[in-house]
């Protein structure tokens, strides 16, 4: 998507010029899937598709939204008014979160006049490359830049989580948030969940490159059972505590967490626990094999994630272990797993260069006879975080 077109987009919407243009990326998790509420570690990266913005202040206090994406009417609101959207304008709560809880801030004040927004995605909504974090970050840095605010990003990710918390009610971590606006070229960001500690590491594939694989069956994470399986793994931690002096289950190792299993004595929980423990510590190792160029240990660990998302967690489905458990029987695949909050969404798979024409042919037969429908394919190029353009 260019500038041009942006722009041209913007002036026919609003019947005027746009000021500034803004990219936020989507992202990906090579490794550590639903262990950012568990205050565990993750491996995430930003990406090339991602939600672009472009900017144009108003003289009144009307704020604008239009999705090139929805198609549906423009979303219009007073600067002032904090309600949560509902129905065909839901999208527009992403945005308006951010902007509410900005307002609330010291030097929210300057969030002093209105403004038109024109927004374009070229990530799939629904496609488990967090969508709605891209949008919460492009909000943020656009009055970041616009209004002059003193905030820094990691402050922005915080209160892009707020928004998806308290304003959209869904529980989630940090992780998507941190990754798109984080986000570094060619690095992955190796994240502590539970203190916030962060590195960047070179994403040194070598002959092989990470392929996006989208179910293109929709999933709306706020009306899924995510929110249950951060509500099981909260009971399980809570029975825990009460013979261990720990904050989140990604405090634990798998052989403590073995030793005090019994205290959990509730099969779903013990099941939802053991995921977060298991896939801290696979984190953990796929980080280190990267680093000591064990391309092979690394895949066999991703592999793993996924058989620990279905069988443990079981946010997997028919379309998700479609895509993974094929991938795992092509040539020149290192390993395959599903990203993001699962019931639909994407997987990854790390394939071999000169295998990747091959690989989606196989692979998106192989969905088509079994799910009715085609799977899409995207190459990941991994890219800065949310900025301006």
């Amino acid at each position: 998507m260019n500038k041009e077109e942006l722009l041209k987009a913007y002036q026919e919407k609003f019947g005027e010029k746009g000021q500034d243009i803004f990219f936020s990326p989507g992202r990906i998790n090579v490794i550590g899937e639903h262990t950012d509420y568990n205050g565990g570690h993750v491996f995430p990266a930003a990406i090339s598709l991602g939600i672009y913005g472009v900017y144009g202040p108003r003289k009144d206090n009307k704020i604008t939204l239009y999705s090139g994406n929805v198609h549906g009417p423009v979303v219009e609101f007073d600067l002032d008014d904090e309600t949560v959207e509902k129905d065909d304008r839901f999208w527009a709560n992403y945005f308006k979160g951010m902007l509410t809880y900005l307002r609330q801030r010291k030097d929210g004040a300057k969030i002093n006049h209105g403004f038109n927004l024109y927004v374009k995605a070229n990530l799939p909504s629904g496609s488990g490359l967090s969508s709605s974090a891209a949008i919460e970050m492009l909000m943020g840095i656009i009055l970041k830049e616009e209004f002059d605010l003193d905030i820094d990003r990691i402050a922005l990710a915080k209160l892009g989580q707020k928004t998806e918390n308290e304003f959209v009610g869904l529980n989630s971590g940090i992780m998507d948030q941190f990754a798109c606006i984080m986000g570094k070229k060619d690095s992955a960001i190796f994240l502590d969940c539970n203190t916030m500690e962060y590195e960047y590491k070179p994403l040194k594939l070598g002959d092989y490159e990470i392929i996006i694989m989208s179910t293109n069956k929709q999933h709306t994470l706020a009306s899924s059972a995510y929110n249950d399986r951060v509500a099981e793994c909260h009971g399980a931690l809570e029975k825990l505590q009460t013979k261990l002096k720990i904050k989140a289950l990604g405090e634990l190792d798998d052989h403590t967490f073995d030793e005090y299993s019994y205290l959990i004595n509730d099969e779903t929980e013990l099941k939802r626990a053991r995921h977060a423990v298991s896939e801290n510590g696979r984190t953990l190792r796929a980080t280190k094999a990267m680093e000591d160029n064990d391309l092979a240990k690394l895949g066999r660990l991703i592999n793993a994630s996924h058989i620990s998302l279905h069988y443990d967690y079981e946010v997997t489905g028919k379309e998700l272990d479609t895509l993974a458990e094929t991938a795992w029987k092509q040539p020149g695949v290192l390993g395959a797993r599903m990203i993001g909050g699962g019931f639909g969404g994407s997987a990854i798979a790390i394939v071999k260069k000169d295998q990747a024409d091959a690989f989606k042919k196989n692979v998106g037969k192989v969905y088509r006879d079994r799910i009715g429908y085609d799977a899409s394919f995207y190459d990941a190029e991994i890219v800065d975080g949310t900025k301006k353009i």
